[in-house]
């Protein structure tokens, strides 16, 4: 059995793959289940937002017809990968189908230049003086099961923070203020929120300020700060989100539950409007294609604030002691030449408050 795939890859499966997620992210339009996609995805960060709605859908179905014991899944790794690790996979049980990147090589002498480069056949060896990089080029199936589906040696347990209601964990206000002064940022606080007209936080972007009101508990103080900081990450004066505010909202509450869930703090509080309301806000544009791009800018950037965190936070779901390649946790996108493809950027969104 291969390392990722259980069968032979085509177009068929392609296909097949990409209907379930069709009909996974139009089930989340006609719910109020994004909330739990994202608590989902905060504690499987390193996949594709794509994939992790892939592996709920997945997972939830096994749960339900009593493959495996546990609602949710822990760790997903894939059959050989599982191998490394002391572990395989229980007879019977079916892997969860993904999107993975398929790759090539590609060489020029003008690095610089995107329209140099040339792709190299598998075995071709580039040319004197000609630099080389990998580039993702399409997608393939590819199959993962998660730790419930396997047997073997013990896989070490990671620390899940816990944490009080209202409690913030130690060291995350203090990191996203310092991610903020990054950003050339000031931070100030206010005694309630009379001065920036009800909110709890504020982001000026032609003062460079952010403003958060002092008279709430620690976790909702912290919470807020993550938020504005989404937005400076996000939405600047020029974004085009801004004609969309409502979508700007959602993805800076979004990533803040993201960088909430995966500390471990509770997000029963977190409002976020329904999933229909937002996705279908955007003229000329697909409810379905809007929620994945969401959703991606929303997991990218909640990530890349996590990864600058000193802070605990639970896995990002690859098993303990697994070194996944980081081609394999980048977002996938249609090749549209011959030059080394580039991962695509979601479609901009805005807001500042």
């Amino acid at each position: 059995m291969s390392d990722q795939m259980t069968r032979p890859d085509s177009e068929s499966k392609l296909n097949e793959l990409h209907d379930r997620l069709v009909r996974s992210v139009e089930a989340l339009i006609e719910s109020d289940d994004w909330k739990r996609a994202l608590e989902f995805a905060a504690h499987f960060r390193s996949r594709s937002f794509n994939n992790t709605l892939l592996i709920w859908a997945q997972h939830t179905a096994a749960f339900e017809a009593g493959t495996v014991a546990e609602p949710m899944p822990t760790y997903v790794a894939g059959f050989r990968q599982w191998e490394k690790l002391g572990r395989s996979v229980v007879a019977g049980q079916h892997g969860y189908m993904i999107f993975a990147p398929r790759t090539a090589r590609f060489a020029t002498t003008t690095p610089l230049d995107a329209s140099s480069w040339r792709r190299l056949a598998p075995r071709e060896r580039p040319r004197a003086g000609e630099a080389v990089r990998a580039g993702i080029t399409g997608a393939r199936t590819a199959y993962v099961w998660d730790i419930a589906q396997t047997t073997g040696a013990a896989i070490a347990v990671l620390p899940h923070p816990q944490l009080l209601r209202g409690d913030a964990p130690p060291g995350l206000w203090d990191g996203l203020a310092t991610l903020i002064d990054a950003e050339d940022f000031s931070l100030s606080l206010v005694a309630d929120a009379t001065s920036i007209d009800g909110a709890n936080g504020r982001t000026d972007f032609s003062r460079r300020n952010v403003t958060i009101r002092e008279d709430m508990d620690a976790a909702a103080r912290t919470k807020t700060l993550a938020h504005e900081l989404a937005h400076i990450r996000l939405h600047g004066p020029d974004h085009e989100a801004l004609a969309h505010r409502g979508i700007g909202e959602v993805e800076a509450e979004s990533i803040a539950l993201m960088v909430a869930s995966a500390h471990g703090m509770d997000t029963r509080d977190y409002t976020i409007p329904y999933v229909a309301g937002w996705a279908t806000a955007v003229p000329d544009s697909d409810a379905v294609a809007v929620v994945q791009q969401t959703g991606e800018r929303v997991r990218r950037t909640a990530v890349a604030i996590l990864d600058a965190l000193p802070t605990d936070q639970v896995g990002a779901g690859d098993p303990p002691g697994l070194d996944r390649p980081a081609a394999a946790r980048e977002p996938l996108r249609k090749p549209t030449s011959s030059t080394p493809p580039r991962i695509a950027e979601p479609i901009p969104a805005r807001s500042i408050s």
